[in-house]
């Protein structure tokens, strides 16, 4: 019997991973006021690195500070939340597991005490207030400040950043007619809607080491009648393909919308967007059942797996299927008593 699969290494551009598993950006909600890293976050991630997993993704981490989605969020809008996140970094690289960073922009969806903004002058729903509609100069403040984040990233060691472009954070909500009612340069068509996000990652590229992974995470379908369909999506991919060196696919967010959710529902729009678009994949979406993993990545459906809640449940996922097919490596010395018979 041959080992799982999700236990291959795998190289995605500087990064030799250990195997085939990402925990996803989670967010704790545990930062202090400032954004600053507490003991919460160094016990959180480095249980789970001591668990195996071969990549973790830091949760999203606000570029300013009504860029979060609460108060309770990281943040990298400024120098003195480096040393922090500096440390969290140390930490799991001991553990032999690689790590990223998130970057995010909550737009209309910030809820704390300060303005929200975002495309157009529209709630996300009846639990958030009205946001101020950015203008052109505001935009290039925000792209401005994901850059000076990426470069804040780059000096707290981070190997990975994820652009959030997803679950109706302010990326998604400039891609989206559901969102994006605005008649200058960044809206309307989809070559208008892009801009934003096209802005924003040559703004992380000229200043990310560029040996270094670029990713995005995004939603794949809306499940929203106006929002933009997965086709165009793919075509919104192919456009940045070039810039970017991994797609972690999720879907929705960015809407009240009715959709059935259940072990596996993101892996089509996975599978296309890995065919189409050509690039690296990491699924996610309910993915803690082994027997699924092994059919996502024995069938070349995605790269990797992303398991979140599996992971908040059980840190020692990895380490237990690792056991489980007799991997001697997945075991560290002080938890091998727990695996003996």
């Amino acid at each position: 019997m041959s080992q799982p699969k999700l236990f291959d290494p795998y190289q995605l551009k500087n990064l030799e991973l250990k195997n085939r598993l990402v925990m996803p950006p989670m967010c704790m909600y545990s930062a202090n006021e400032d954004g600053i890293v507490t003991d919460f976050h160094r016990t959180h991630y480095c249980t789970r690195a001591i668990g195996g997993v071969g990549l973790i993704i830091v949760e999203a981490t606000g570029i300013a500070p009504n860029g979060r989605i609460s108060d309770g969020d990281l943040g990298l809008w400024d120098d003195s939340q480096i040393a922090g996140l500096q440390d969290l970094v140390a930490q799991i690289k001991s553990y032999d597991t690689h790590v990223g960073i998130q970057l995010n922009h909550g737009g209309r969806k910030y809820d704390g005490k300060l303005q929200a903004v975002a495309p157009s002058a529209i709630a996300f729903d009846d639990n958030y207030g009205i946001p101020n509609e950015l203008t052109s100069v505001q935009i290039k403040e925000i792209v401005a400040s994901f850059q000076k984040a990426a470069i804040r990233a780059d000096k707290a060691g981070f190997d990975m950043i994820e652009i959030h472009g997803a679950h109706g954070y302010l990326i998604n909500q400039f891609l989206s007619p559901h969102s994006n009612k605005r008649i200058d340069e960044y809206g309307g068509t989809l070559e208008n809607r892009i801009r934003f996000l096209k802005e924003v990652i040559a703004a992380i590229r000229a200043v990310w080491p560029s040996s270094k992974t670029l990713g995005i995470r995004i939603s794949a379908v809306e499940y929203l009648e106006d929002g933009y369909p997965l086709d165009e999506m793919v075509g919104i991919l192919k456009q940045i393909r070039d810039d970017i060196d991994v797609i972690h696919v999720s879907t929705g967010g960015n809407g009240a919308a009715s959709y059935h959710v259940y072990p596996g529902y993101q892996l089509k729009p996975a599978e296309v967007i890995k065919k189409e678009v050509g690039l690296p994949t990491i699924a996610v979406g309910l993915l803690d059942d082994i027997k699924l993993v092994e059919e996502v990545l024995n069938n070349d459906r995605a790269d990797l797996v992303a398991i979140g809640r599996g992971l908040l449940a059980n840190p020692y996922f990895a380490m237990q299927e690792g056991a489980k097919a007799r991997i001697s490596d997945m075991v560290p010395f002080q938890y091998a008593r727990a695996f003996r018979k």
